[in-house]
């Protein structure tokens, strides 16, 4: 006989949803709430009750709207992240502008998607932020990509890049192009245990703690073409 409290088990992915607009959390609400493993804990009317709210229920995932009041998106990322350094961020907006961009992941942000992106799409990119993965759509990718190369705080392209083995720099690329650890994997045909102790290795050599900070240190130091994120 099947236990009736197995259902119970399923260990749920905690989220904020933070909107100026209350008709769009409360569908976007009703939508997430649908799926066995995510739950909306907390839902945020503007950028200060995003980071009070963050701070009280210490969501596994908050969703913020880059355009709020009181405080915008990329404020309310930056304080959430400092004090709550667990809550993995996804920008959410109607504006594809590359200083939005670029300043939601020098927040802290691990995600930006386009407020046009299907609830499949989004389900699967907040279980990728769970699973500690960068969520980027391409186009943000690119403009991301474009800012820092182009600025003026690159990187020696050699700064590092020789410690890094020619498969972790693979690997590297693969996660710069957005893709998650499952897909790189299948990419080079390794198991997603491998694809994580190459980036452990990456985050160790690099000094740093995570993909997003890797992927933009490989972006400020040239170590791709554009070409490569097509």
């Amino acid at each position: 006989m099947v236990n009736p409290c197995l259902s119970c088990a399923v260990e749920k992915i905690t989220i904020l949803l933070a909107d100026d607009h209350p008709s769009f959390r409360e569908g976007l609400s009703r939508l997430l709430d649908e799926e066995d493993d995510l739950t909306v804990v907390a839902q945020a009317g503007d950028g200060e009750e995003a980071v009070r709210l963050a701070k009280q229920m210490l969501p596994d995932i908050a969703i913020v709207d880059v355009s709020m009041p009181k405080l915008d998106g990329i404020q309310a990322t930056s304080q959430i992240k400092a004090a709550c350094a667990a809550t993995a961020v996804l920008i959410m907006s109607a504006f594809g502008n590359e200083s939005y961009v670029v300043g939601a992941v020098e927040a802290g942000a691990s995600g930006y998607l386009s407020k046009s992106v299907q609830v499949r799409e989004l389900v699967a990119a907040i279980r990728s932020l769970h699973a500690g993965e960068t969520v980027l759509d391409p186009q943000a990718a690119r403009k991301v990509f474009s800012r820092l190369t182009h600025g003026s705080g690159a990187l020696n392209p050699e700064d590092a890049r020789a410690e890094l083995h020619p498969r972790e720099l693979e690997v590297l690329r693969l996660a710069a192009k957005g893709k998650s650890n499952k897909e790189i994997a299948e990419d080079l045909a390794i198991s997603v245990r491998t694809v994580q102790s190459h980036l452990t290795n990456i985050f160790n050599k690099l000094d740093i703690s995570s993909r997003t900070e890797a992927v933009l240190h490989a972006l400020r130091a040239g170590w791709f073409s554009l070409e490569d994120l097509s």
